[in-house]
């Protein structure tokens, strides 16, 4: 009884080093990281400044504005995130999308919408960081931005 008790508890052992195996091999294969390829993704940094209430900037974002992107439920955006310096009334909109195409259709169905020009009215674009590789006709539909484009040059990802 005791051998099979032993055999028992050994088995299930073996088990379950099988499983946490199985489950650090799928955690590692998810975060393998590549050096210098092209992920084609497209980082979007917007630097804002602002005059009205602190708590009227964030009721927008957090009532109007990200509910709004959340709800389009395109996986193509990857972030869509706002942080506040509240003191020197400024802020930093970070996006990130799949690649130029998802950025480019998303910017095409906002672009002079209800929630654009509400963005406008309250923010002034200070500066515009386009991360990655966008198409010339995108480019020059966003050029009244100003943005600052930059293209992939190398990294880890």
């Amino acid at each position: 009884m005791k051998e099979i008790f032993v055999t028992l508890i050994f088995l299930i052992s073996l088990t379950n080093c099988s499983e946490v195996e199985k489950n650090n091999t799928q955690t590692n294969n998810k975060m393998k990281k590549e050096l210098n390829v092209n992920n084609n993704k497209v980082t979007v940094i917007v630097e804002v400044s602002y005059s009205e209430n602190a708590d009227v900037i964030k009721k927008f974002i957090q009532d109007e504005q990200c509910p709004l992107f959340f709800n389009l439920n395109d996986p193509g955006i990857v972030r869509f995130e706002w942080f506040l310096d509240e003191e020197e009334k400024t802020g930093t909109l970070i996006e990130v999308f799949e690649n130029s195409d998802v950025w480019e259709e998303l910017g095409n169905k906002v672009l002079g919408s209800p929630i654009n020009i509400k963005f406008r009215e309250l923010f002034k674009i200070e500066k515009l960081s386009v991360l990655g590789n966008i198409n010339e006709s995108f480019k020059n539909k966003i050029q009244a931005m100003n943005p600052i484009i930059k293209s992939y040059v190398g990294g880890i990802n």
